[in-house]
């Protein structure tokens, strides 16, 4: 009966927190004023006549909104992509992480902050950091094939090595960057602090058509949760289906890092707390998890951003409250064992 409302109730909470997203930060702003202001887009026929509204305005659509909703996004496609992994490497610490994406969109970043490349403006970091992310991801590719073929085991075996490797080539950027590194290690930690309306379209266009690809893989994604020969016996490439979602899910969160930097936690957490509620069927457990993700980035961004007297990088936020929240998690499946 539960699984009946729990879609529904996600959904109304994450509109609910949006709202009083808006309305909280340096300036309150009233809840019927953010729902004027939310009437009257600034591209809309009228306009305000007063000094004060504009101002309210100008922080809701150009201040608020975009960090509002590409936080949500951004839980949403870390979720999602969590989701899938664990599901396809039939591994319950996997997240979208697992493969190292992370870890080259990181050192893709940390190239441009050491050494100031902005050949293309303000997109210099997100673009490097995708690309340091892409190329990490054929290369664990590349080597899990040479080593037998793109099995859970190569595929995490692989993500280890790689990340291994280019955590020492952090740590040597680091050492290059001497006075500069808080600056590094400020975006390694994640923010939301600079989003923009372009970044939000970025990660909502990503993620709403990889999301299509994964709700449409969702009977496959069932299967494959069962082994590779149970899924080939019902007809599913269980090799090739494998490394479709893999590189869909890779996609999606090498976007969601390029423009937030690391955020742990969310893609490990969120699908184990769905399975408590929607079971593990990937047809209501993805769509929980995106809503779910969105909601728990979005409360943590809110309390960094509006409640607590100094702002904390998201990342740090998220493994504080995502660290006792799986410790829950485990402790209550062992009872279960029991």
């Amino acid at each position: 009966m539960k699984q009946v409302f729990t879609l529904p109730l996600l959904f109304l909470g994450l509109v609910a927190l949006i709202l009083a997203s808006a309305c909280l930060g340096s300036i309150d702003i009233p809840v019927q004023d953010v729902l004027g202001i939310l009437a009257s887009p600034p591209w809309g026929a009228g306009s305000g006549q007063s000094v004060q509204p504009d101002v309210q305005s100008v922080i809701i659509w150009d201040v608020r909104l975009p960090r509002i909703l590409t936080a949500a996004a951004v839980g949403a496609g870390l979720a999602s992509s969590g989701a899938v992994f664990q599901g396809i490497l039939l591994n319950p610490l996997a997240e979208p992480y697992t493969l190292g994406v992370s870890a080259g969109a990181a050192f893709g970043a940390s190239l441009v902050l050491l050494f100031g490349i902005d050949f293309l403006g303000f997109w210099s970091l997100p673009l490097m950091a995708f690309a340091g992310a892409g190329l990490t991801l054929i290369l664990v590719l590349v080597l899990s094939s040479t080593a037998g073929g793109f099995s859970s085991t190569n595929l995490i075996l692989s993500g280890v090595i790689v990340t291994s490797i280019l955590s020492a080539g952090m740590s040597f950027l680091k050492y290059l960057a001497q006075e500069d590194v808080a600056v590094i290690i400020f975006w390694l930690l994640g923010s939301f602090a600079s989003s923009t309306w372009s970044e939000f379209w970025l990660v909502c266009a990503f993620l709403g058509l990889i999301v299509i690809v994964f709700l449409y893989a969702a009977r496959d994604l069932n299967l494959l949760c069962l082994g590779g020969r149970v899924a080939r016996s019902m007809g599913v490439d269980s090799s090739r289906s494998r490394l479709f979602l893999l590189l869909a899910g890779s996609l999606l969160a090498a976007v969601c890092v390029s423009v937030s930097g690391i955020i742990g936690f969310v893609g490990l957490v969120i699908p184990h707390m769905m399975r408590f509620l929607t079971g593990p069927d990937h047809r209501l457990l993805l769509p929980a998890s995106i809503l779910a993700g969105a909601l728990l980035l979005l409360a943590a961004d809110t309390i960094t951003r509006s409640l607590l007297p100094q702002e904390v990088p998201i990342g740090v936020l998220t493994a504080l409250l995502g660290g006792p929240f799986f410790f829950i998690i485990f402790r209550s499946r062992r009872m279960q064992v029991e």
